[in-house]
């Protein structure tokens, strides 16, 4: 659109159309006039012609020039100045008469055949026209001529006529059609002029008026009447102003009443949020009580009903009826109903409290699944469900979160998939994506071929207490929180959760979740190398199982024939080839027996070793199908450690030495592992038992120790807490897990332990515990405790504790020290003062990495690092004879345990460093090594 003022416009409405006009019409009369002329000057010229050629002749026939001469003299005169020339011509285009000879009176000469021109011509040329005509012999007789014969043509004449005239003429008829055109234009002009004025000094008025308005000023001015619908539009604006001011007037008077009922009403607010903050601090607290209340009877409930059915499955190991069995499956039943429900809603509680926090702890992503997978296993082997997970090459083993509640979450998924599932199978899927070198977020999808669940009722799922039926509570039990707990437990990941269901067609529940990665990864010692390049026959119906476990194999360096028909194991097999191992995989069937029996005798023959992976955790089970040919059968899904562990076993060249004491002393018949990361530890734990029990293994940390108690059975078990790669606590589970030491009592050795931390120990599956500084005594003691049951009668010698059997003081000190009491050193080391020596010595070498290490903390404000620092020294501490070190070190332990933070413990963390200083001053490293 273009920015043309009205006045512009105007000018340009009026000229244009008078332009237009005055340009057609002035080219219509020029042309028009052009054309008139031109055919004005050809009729004169051809009457003037013809009307000559008839009177010219007799005296051309006759041969009379002076007749001639004096006729077109006489014609040339009176048609003067429209003729310039008149010349005639006889038959053979000769000249006989010309009334002007001029330079161009070639012109006049006829250019044809004087026979093919019997009529009058015209000839244009710039400033002439030039007409011929022939004279015609009348006098011949007709009868004489044929009738389609012309009268005999005895010559012409020609005249040459001007047209300067009509140029003059036409250029005047031009001249005037522009005067026209301009004058038509300045006329036009002139009025659009003053009818634009007309126009623009009201507007403007009207525009001054409007901008008056547009500002809030009523008093716009305009008083001078307008004609036409100016008129109309000024007592338009006049009346809006009028209005305005009235407006006005009423807003201002309707805005002083409403700043009064406001001010009122504000007062009336002020009022009722002080009651409200009243009320919200009265809810709040109602809130928090109701919360602890929970929390106090949840814990006070969980505490009978674990004993309810800790005592029920030692009431199964008595002798019982089947009614009684029966009772007992009922009581059991029950009781983990209930104790799971009080578990949701304890959660509940915390997380309406806001006082859930999610933990920061190494942990490895494989062994926490498997945990879950070994739960939840037997319920779904219960229903003949097929159990499998995928945990795609990318997805890293190390991750810093909390595993417990990640497990929470695959519990929740997994177990809902299981109670709704009737046949078919439960996948799951886990694949991550890096966000960057230190974040990385897990993709978890768990898809089952359960009932589904319609579109209209899965928002309803993720609700307190809702669930999709309500039919679901009577027919499978349950709260309806577990869905809101795994969403909130997600959400607090920085995740997010989703359902993907149809009714008929299975559900799948798709979550992630955040996780940091470690600075250091933690690999686990698996026997890899005794299965390189071995030559593997896997074969595994079910696709998603295959998948899974295909994948394993071949990073683990095996060469393998996967099968999944039978027909593909029909045909690898009859290629006449032998395999090193073979793994059969079999899915649920009323048949399992005589399938696996089948498959067995086929591949027995073919294979060193046979190993299969059925849908059952029962003992008594797999010892049946070992019994038919199978060297070891493994429960699915299969846990990737006891795979390796089990596949390796023919093979391995690793096995650590066993230690065998050589004493002469009676010893216990008795085999046990020893863990602990710290060296002084585990020398005096060595040292101890050397003379108490017949042998022993050690480990450093707790990955070492699960993957001996997945190859050896042992008596007893000693397990430190904190340890890297894998802590004692994931360690012991893990263990009881393993179908070698479910049964072994597990004994921890920790420097310190809360009353609290010391029942947690007890009911995670620890047998027993033991504080730090050990002593021959309190050994002996645990020894005959927990290791009684696996000792023979005849061997159980108990002998008697003795006290003072040592002389604790002598020898003498390494050097002298007010920090080092030596009696309590040789005390630690059970009298022996070679062993007193090595404690002493291993700590003080360890001064100085620990000074570093404790300094870079501090500077960092890493608390949980400089827990983990002093853990560690106080553990040294127990059995060197160093009393003052030792409370420092248990004091700052204690109060991080109990949440205090750095700047709480730094007089004793500034009095501690003072202490290593003076000791390290005490001794020179020359003495010490």
């Amino acid at each position: 659109m273009t920015k043309l003022g009205l006045k512009e416009w105007v000018l340009l409405l009026t000229l244009m159309p008078a332009m237009i006009i005055g340009l057609v019409l002035g080219s219509y009369f020029t042309i028009n006039r052009y054309f008139e002329l031109n055919d004005f000057l050809i009729k004169q010229g051809t009457h003037i012609i013809e009307s000559l050629a008839i009177s010219a002749e007799d005296a051309l026939f006759n041969k009379d020039k002076n007749t001639l001469n004096r006729l077109i003299r006489h014609s040339h005169n009176k048609q003067s100045p429209l003729i310039k020339s008149i010349a005639v011509f006889n038959h053979d285009n000769q000249l006989v008469v010309t009334s002007n000879n001029h330079r161009h009176f070639s012109q006049l000469k006829q250019k044809t055949n004087t026979n093919l021109n019997k009529s009058t011509t015209v000839t244009f040329y710039d400033n002439y026209i030039v007409f011929h005509t022939p004279i015609f012999d009348h006098s011949t007789s007709m009868n004489s001529v044929t009738l389609t014969q012309a009268l005999p043509i005895i010559g012409f004449i020609a005249i040459q006529v001007n047209k300067e005239q009509a140029i003059m003429a036409k250029q005047q008829s031009v001249i005037f059609s522009i005067v026209v055109i301009l004058s038509t234009l300045i006329l036009a002009l002139i009025l659009s002029l003053r009818l634009s004025q007309r126009l623009s000094k009201p507007l403007q008025k009207i525009v001054l008026a409007i901008d008056k308005l547009k500002e809030g000023k009523q008093d716009i001015a305009i008083d001078t009447p307008m004609g036409g619908e100016f008129e109309l539009i000024r007592q338009g604006l006049n009346n809006i102003s009028h209005n305005m001011i009235m407006q006005k007037d009423e807003m201002q008077k309707n805005i002083d009443q409403a700043i009064s009922d406001y001010r009122e009403t504000l007062e009336q607010y002020e009022t009722q949020n002080i009651q409200l903050n009243i009320a919200k601090q009265d809810a709040q607290d109602a809130n928090r009580v109701k919360s602890d209340f929970l929390a106090k009877m949840s814990h006070e409930l969980r505490t009978p009903l674990n004993g309810v059915i800790g005592f029920t499955r030692q009431l199964y190991k008595t002798p019982l009826n089947e009614n009684q069995v029966d009772y007992l499956d009922t009581i059991e039943l029950s009781a983990n109903s209930l104790l799971n429900i009080i578990s949701d809603i304890l959660d509940f509680s915390k997380l309406e409290a806001g006082a859930m926090e999610l933990e920061k702890i190494h942990f490895q992503l494989r062994d926490t699944v498997n945990e879950v997978l070994t739960l939840l296993a037997p319920s779904a082997h219960e229903k003949s469900l097929e159990l499998s997970i995928y945990i795609q090459d990318k997805v890293p083993e190390n991750l810093i979160g909390d595993p417990t509640r990640f497990k929470q979450i695959l519990i929740n998924l997994i177990s809902n998939a299981i109670k709704f599932t009737e046949s078919g199978s439960i996948t799951i899927d886990i694949e991550c994506r890096l966000f960057d070198i230190k974040h990385t977020s897990l993709l978890v999808a768990i898809k089952d071929t359960g009932h589904g669940i319609s579109t209209d009722k899965q928002d309803s799922l993720f609700m307190a207490f809702g669930q999709a039926d309500s039919s679901i509570t009577r027919k499978f039990g349950g709260t309806g929180l577990g869905l809101i707990i795994t969403k909130h437990i997600v959400e607090a990941m920085k995740g997010g959760i989703s359902l993907n269901s149809a009714l008929g067609k299975g559900s799948c529940f798709t979550f992630n979740a955040m996780f940091e990665l470690p600075e250091h990864d933690y690999i686990d010692i698996l026997p890899i190398n005794s299965l390189k390049q071995k030559h593997v026959l896997y074969f595994e119906p079910h696709e998603h199982s295959h998948d899974s476990t295909l994948t394993i194999l071949e990073n683990w360096g095996l060469r393998v024939e996967a099968c999944k028909t039978i027909e593909e194991l029909e045909s690898t097999l009859n290629q006449e080839l032998n395999f090193d191992i073979s793994i059969i995989g079999h899915s649920p069937s009323p048949d399992t027996m005589k399938e696996i029996r089948t498959l067995v005798s086929m591949t027995r023959e073919h294979t060193d070793y046979l190993y299969l992976m059925v849908n059952t955790i029962s003992h008594n089970m797999r010892e049946a199908l070992v019994t038919i040919g199978a060297d070891a059968c493994l429960s699915k899904p299969v846990n990737h450690k006891k795979l390796c562990e089990t596949l390796a076993a023919p093979y391995r060249l690793d096995h650590p030495s066993i230690h065998t004491p050589t004493a002469n002393e009676q010893v216990l018949p008795l085999k046990a592992l020893i863990v602990d990361d710290n060296a002084a530890n585990l020398k005096l734990l060595c040292t101890l038992l050397d003379e108490q029990i017949e042998s022993f293994d050690t480990a450093h940390n707790g990955a070492q120790a699960l993957s001996l108690a997945k190859s050896r059975k042992y008596d007893l078990i000693f397990l430190d807490i904190q340890m890297p790669i894998m802590d004692g606590i994931t360690a012991c589970k893990m263990i009881l897990d393993s179908s070698l030491n479910e049964d072994t009592p597990i004994i921890a050795v920790t420097a310190h332990a809360l009353a609290s931390e010391k029942e947690h120990l007890l009911k995670i599956g620890f047998r027993g515990y033991l504080t730090k500084p050990l002593d021959e005594d309190m050994l002996r003691q645990a020894i005959h405790e927990y290791g009684e049951h696996n000792m023979p009668k005849k061997n159980l010698k108990i002998p008697k504790t003795k006290t003072n059997k040592y002389k604790l003081n002598s020898p003498n000190a390494p050097f002298k020290s007010s920090i080092v009491d030596w009696s309590l050193a040789l005390e630690r080391a059970g009298g022996k003062s070679e062993l007193a020596h090595e404690m002493l010595n291993m700590l003080m070498r360890s001064i100085p990495e620990t000074q570093k290490k404790l300094e870079q903390a501090y500077i960092d404000r890493e608390r949980e690092i400089i827990l983990q620092i002093i853990h560690k020294f106080h553990g040294a501490c127990c059995y060197t004879g160093v009393p003052k070190l030792k409370t420092l070190a248990e004091t700052m332990e204690l109060s991080l345990k109990k949440g205090a933070s750095i700047q709480d413990i730094e007089p004793e963390l500034f009095e501690f460093q003072d202490e290593l200083i003076n000791l390290m001053s005490d001794a020179s490293i020359e003495e010490i090594s």
